[in-house]
C-alpha cells in the first residue's frame, strides 16, 4: 500500500510544486474508451483492469510510460473508478520506488474522449508537452527519438502542435480494424499529416483528397500500412482546440480530421513519427485482445512478457514451448499442457485434460478429461469434468458444469454458472448483471440450464466504434481460427513485428508427470521462423544476425533441416515477390538483391554437396516451386532464382537436373506451370554439359594423334 498522501482522487485543481512541473514529462492515460466493445465484462469491471496474459491492461501502459521517462501521470476512468483507485493504491506505482513522481486518478462525468480532454483543459494541470495514450496500449519501443523530433519542430514552429507515433506494418495485420482501414495522407519531406480518413472495405476503399493538397505539396504518401496505437505527443494548444470545438468527441474521426480540414483557419500542423520495428498495438476490441495476448505469450512484446512479472506478487517462470507457470500448480500425471499456455498460481488440472494455446488465471479448477484450446479463463473459474472449451473467454468465478461445450466466440462473464451438459453457442454473451447497473436479473434456463445462473446480454448499445466496427460484427477474434495458414500469409497471420521473441535457459519442469505436446511444433516453428526471417530481410539485417535468430528458434523447437529450409524459402520468396509487386524492378533484379546479399544464409541450409544425390538441393527447389504457385510472376521468379542459385554455386548442376527429373516437380498443372519458364535454363545446362563432353573427347583425340 502506498503512502497515504498518494491516495487516488483529486480536486479540480491539483497543486503540484511549480519547480517540479516545469521539467517533468506529463502523460494523460485515457483508461476508459467510452465504448461498449468489452461488454459484458465492463458492466462490472473497468476495462483497463481486464487481464491480458494474467496481467491487468493498465500495467502494460504504465510500463510503457515509465520507459519513456514520464514523471507525472493523470488517469481518466469513467466507469468503476473506485475499483481502479483501489488497484492503483495497492500497486507498485504508489510505492516510494515508483518511477512516477505523481500518479493521479481524475474523476469526471465525461462520456466521451472529447469531454475528458475539455475537462483536462479546465483543470489547468498541463504545463508543457505531454503524452496522450489509450489505456490499452502494449508497446516496447522507446519514445526518445519521437520526443526529440517533436520538440525540435515545436521550437522551429509554434504551430506544430502534435506528433502521432505510428507503427509500420502490413495492410492486413491482425491487430488492425477489419471493417475500416485508417488512411494517413503524409508529406514525407516534413513528416506532416495532411489528411486523415477511414476507408471502409465495404464501400470501395477510396480516399477523398482535396486537389489543393496535390497542388501545394510536391510529394505525398497515402499510408494504409500503419498501426495507430493512439500514442500522441501534444502541446497545451491541443487542449485549447478541444475546448473550442464541442463537436470533437473522438480522437481521430473528429479531432484529427477536423484540425487537418480546418488548417487554413487555425494554421495548426500535426506530424507523424513512424516506427519501423519493435512492437506496438492497442487492445481495442476482443479480436485484438486475442491477437495481442498471443503476441505477449509468444514474446514479441519482450520485455513485457509473463515471466517479467509486471504485477506485484507474480512469480511466472518460462519453459520450453512458450509455457509459463507460477508456483503451486497442481497437474495430474496424465494431463497435457501444450505450447503457448500460461497457468496462474494454485490452478489445478485433472487427469486426462488437455490445455493448449490458453491463458489460465489463478486458482482455476479444471476437471478431468477437459479440453481447453485457445481460451482465456480468468481467476477462480471452474470447468467441470468432460467439458470442452474452445476459443472463448470465461471470467472470474464463473463455473462451467460437467460435459458442457463452450463454442468459439462465447463470452461468459463474472460469476455465471453454466449447468451440466449445456452447449453454449459462439454468439452468447452471458452475464448476471443488468446493462444499466449492478443489479442482477432473472436467469434464463434456455441459456445456462435449469441449475445455471445468468442470461444472454441483448445489448442495444452495439453502436459503431471509432473504427466503424460494430460490436456484433466483430464476431470475436475467434474467427481467426479459420484464417488461411499458407506460406504467403506468414507476416499477417502471425506477427509482423520485427522483434524476435526472446528465449532464456529453460528451468527444470515443475512436474515430471506433465507432458508437453509437440503436435503443432512443425507448424509453429515455420510460422515463427518465416516471419522472423522476412522481417529481418525487410530491415536489411546481416546474414549472421538472421542466422543467429534462426538457430535460437530452431533449438527451442528442435526443428529439422527440412523445416529450416521451408522457413527460409517462404521468407525469401515472399520478400522477392513483394519487391517485384511494389517497386519498379523486375524479377531478375529482385532475386539478385535478395539471394546475393544472403548467399551465406541459404548455403547453410544445404549440406550434401559432396554427395552424388543432391537431396537438400532438390528439397530446396521443390519448396520454392510450391511456394511460388500462388504468387504473381511466380514462374519468372522461379527461373531467375534457380539461375542465381546456380551462378552463386549454392545449387549445383546435378541438383537442378535431379530436381527437374523428380516426379514431384511436375505433379499437377500448378507445379508444371511454375517451372515452365525454367525449362530453357535446364536445357541450356544440358547443352552446355554436352558441349563440354564433346570438347573433352576432341582433346583426347588430339592427344592420341600426337603420340
Amino acid at each position: 500500500m502506498g503512502p497515504k498522501n498518494q491516495k487516488g482522487g483529486v480536486s479540480n485543481k491539483l497543486k503540484i510544486p511549480e519547480e517540479e512541473r516545469e521539467d517533468s514529462l506529463q502523460a494523460v492515460v485515457l483508461a476508459d474508451s467510452y465504448e461498449t466493445r468489452f461488454r459484458p465484462y465492463t458492466l462490472e469491471r473497468p476495462r483497463c483492469l481486464l487481464p491480458l496474459a494474467n496481467t491487468p491492461l493498465i500495467e502494460y501502459t504504465l510500463e510503457f510510460l515509465a520507459n519513456a521517462g514520464v514523471q507525472e501521470v493523470f488517469i481518466y476512468c469513467g466507469a468503476h473508478t473506485d475499483q481502479l483507485e483501489e488497484y492503483l493504491n495497492a500497486s507498485k506505482w504508489k510505492t516510494r520506488s515508483s518511477p512516477f513522481t505523481h500518479i493521479t486518478l481524475l474523476r469526471s462525468s465525461a462520456t466521451s474522449i472529447g469531454d475528458a480532454m475539455r475537462d483536462l483543459d479546465k483543470r489547468d494541470l498541463i504545463t508543457g508537452d505531454f503524452l496522450v495514450v489509450s489505456g490499452d496500449v502494449v508497446s516496447n519501443f522507446p519514445l526518445e527519438s519521437a520526443l526529440d523530433k517533436h520538440r525540435a519542430r515545436r521550437g522551429a514552429d509554434k504551430n506544430a502542435i502534435m506528433t502521432m507515433v505510428l507503427r509500420e506494418a502490413g495492410t492486413e495485420h491482425r491487430t488492425k480494424p477489419r471493417v475500416t482501414r485508417p488512411a494517413f495522407v503524409i508529406d514525407p519531406t516534413k513528416e506532416r499529416c495532411l489528411h486523415y480518413e477511414q476507408i471502409r472495405s465495404d464501400k470501395g476503399g477510396y480516399v477523398n483528397l482535396d486537389p489543393e493538397l496535390l497542388a501545394t505539396h510536391q510529394e505525398i504518401e497515402i499510408r494504409e500500412d500503419l498501426i495507430d496505437c493512439y500514442i500522441d505527443i501534444c502541446t497545451p494548444d491541443v487542449l485549447g482546440l478541444w475546448s473550442d470545438n464541442f463537436d470533437y468527441q473522438t480522437m481521430r474521426k473528429s479531432f484529427l480530421f477536423g484540425v487537418l480540414k480546418d488548417y487554413e483557419l487555425n494554421g495548426k500542423t500535426i506530424h507523424t513519427h513512424i516506427v519501423k520495428d519493435l512492437y506496438a498495438a492497442r487492445v481495442r476490441n476482443l479480436r485484438a485482445y486475442d491477437a495481442v495476448s498471443r503476441d505477449v505469450v509468444s514474446r514479441w512484446t519482450y520485455p513485457f512478457v509473463p515471466d517479467s512479472n509486471l504485477s506485484k506478487g507474480q512469480m511466472f517462470r518460462f519453459q520450453r514451448g512458450n509455457i509459463y507457470k507460477e508456483e503451486g500448480i497442481g497437474l495430474a500425471r496424465s494431463s497435457v499442457v501444450k505450447r503457448r499456455t500460461v497457468i496462474g498460481r494454485d490452478t489445478s488440472i485433472g487427469d486426462g485434460s488437455v490445455v493448449g494455446d490458453t491463458v489460465l488465471g489463478r486458482r482455476c479448477q479444471i476437471g478431468k478429461n477437459v479440453t481447453i484450446d485457445g481460451a482465456y479463463i480468468w481467476d477462480d473459474a471452474v470447468v467441470g469434468d468432460g467439458s470442452v472449451v474452445r476459443k472463448a473467454v470465461i471470467a472470474n468465478e464463473a463455473v462451467v458444469g460437467r460435459n458442457c461445450k463452450i463454442e468459439p466466440g462465447a463470452l461468459i462473464s463474472y460469476g455465471v454458472r453454466i449447468a451440466d451438459g449445456v452447449n453454449v453457442p459462439g454468439t452468447a454473451r452471458i452475464t448476471k448483471t443488468r446493462s444499466e447497473g449492478n443489479e442482477t436479473t432473472k436467469s434464463d434456463p434456455d441459456v445456462v440450464g435449469k441449475e445455471g445462473e445468468g442470461y444472454n446480454l441483448n445489448d442495444d448499445s452495439d453502436e459503431d466504434d471509432e473504427e466503424g466496427e460494430s460490436i456484433a460484427s466483430l464476431g470475436l477474434m475467434y474467427n481467426l481460427s479459420n484464417a488461411a495458414t499458407s506460406d504467403s500469409s506468414i507476416s499477417t497471420l502471425n506477427s509482423d513485428f520485427s522483434e524476435e521473441p526472446r528465449h532464456f535457459d529453460n528451468p527444470r519442469a515443475e512436474s515430471f508427470a506433465t507432458s508437453i505436446s509437440d503436435e503443432n511444433v512443425d507448424h509453429d516453428f515455420h510460422i515463427d521462423a518465416a516471419a522472423s526471417i522476412y522481417d529481418s530481410l525487410q530491415r536489411g539485417d546481416t546474414a549472421d544476425v538472421i542466422q543467429l535468430e534462426l538457430m535460437g528458434l530452431r533449438m527451442s523447437a528442435n526443428a529439422s533441416d527440412h523445416q529450416v529450409r521451408h522457413a527460409v524459402v517462404a521468407a525469401f520468396m515472399k520478400r522477392i515477390a513483394n519487391l517485384v509487386d511494389t517497386s519498379s524492378i523486375g524479377a531478375s533484379e529482385a532475386v539478385k538483391m535478395v539471394i546475393a546479399k544472403y548467399k551465406d544464409l541459404v548455403e547453410r541450409t544445404i549440406f550434401e554437396k559432396a554427395k552424388k544425390e543432391k537431396t537438400d538441393q532438390v528439397d530446396f527447389l521443390l519448396l520454392m516451386q510450391k511456394d511460388l504457385i500462388h504468387r504473381k510472376k511466380g514462374e519468372m521468379i522461379m527461373l531467375f532464382t534457380v539461375k542465381e542459385l546456380y551462378d552463386l554455386e549454392i545449387v549445383e548442376e546435378e541438383g537442378v537436373e535431379q530436381w527437374w527429373e523428380d516426379t514431384r516437380s511436375s505433379d499437377g498443372e500448378d507445379m508444371r506451370s511454375v517451372r515452365s519458364q525454367t525449362e530453357q535454363f535446364v536445357d541450356w545446362l544440358k547443352n552446355a554439359d554436352e558441349d563440354s563432353d564433346d570438347d573433352e573427347d576432341d582433346d583426347e583425340e588430339d592427344g592420341s594423334g600426337d603420340e
